[in-house]
């Protein structure tokens, strides 16, 4: 069993991470279960600047290999908005119904509906430098949301490789094609190529 500490505390996330992790003996463990209270300001201008704070706070508690990711969406005609503000836009919307309406709303008069996942994993730990995996999944946005499945921006997002929106895409289908499944196929492939997983 391979233990590995994520820098979040957000439900949906942990239990993704759960689902595409555990099949390879990987345990997940959130700071939660350690006490461990940790709010960074997430500052940085890029996903991977930003995942980077997220990890390198967490460790000042840990010493456990660990993860964290910074994702968001990218739609391409509001100038990849509201990419690393993506959880920011919700709340200030309050809430990711009126977020996913507002995103419909600012490309009611737009011809590219075309955007992107993007989720970039830092992982700390293991080895004497930050190592860097990043996962792009391209779709294109809804004209209305679709489906009451996965979280954020899912009912909007309709993903190219799965042919649906990400809101009504059954669990095995959404990680398989998500940003945050490709940022953790790399993950799994280093992790195999250290020869710390089987």
């Amino acid at each position: 069993m391979f233990d590995l500490l994520i820098a979040t505390n957000n439900d949906h996330k942990i239990h993704e991470y759960e689902e595409m992790l555990s099949v390879y003996g990987i345990k997940v463990h959130s700071p939660k279960e350690f006490g461990i209270n940790d709010n960074p300001i997430e500052d940085g201008k890029t996903f991977k600047e930003n995942s980077l704070i997220k990890a390198k706070s967490l460790q000042r508690f840990s010493k456990m290999p660990l993860i964290a990711d910074d994702s968001g969406l990218c739609v391409t005609a509001l100038d990849n908005f509201p990419g690393i503000y993506s959880a920011r836009f919700a709340k200030e919307c309050g809430g990711n119904a009126n977020a996913n309406l507002e995103i419909i709303k600012r490309l009611k008069d737009k011809k590219d509906k075309s955007a992107h996942f993007a989720c970039v994993i830092t992982l700390l730990n293991v080895n004497d430098t930050p190592v860097v995996l990043e996962g792009i999944c391209e779709g294109s946005i809804l004209d209305k949301p679709d489906g009451i499945g996965g979280f954020g921006y899912d009912p909007i997002f309709y993903s190219n490789e799965a042919k649906m929106s990400f809101g009504s895409a059954p669990e095995e289908i959404k990680n398989k094609y998500s940003h945050r499944s490709k940022a953790v196929k790399l993950l799994i492939d280093y992790l195999k190529k250290r020869k710390l997983i089987d």
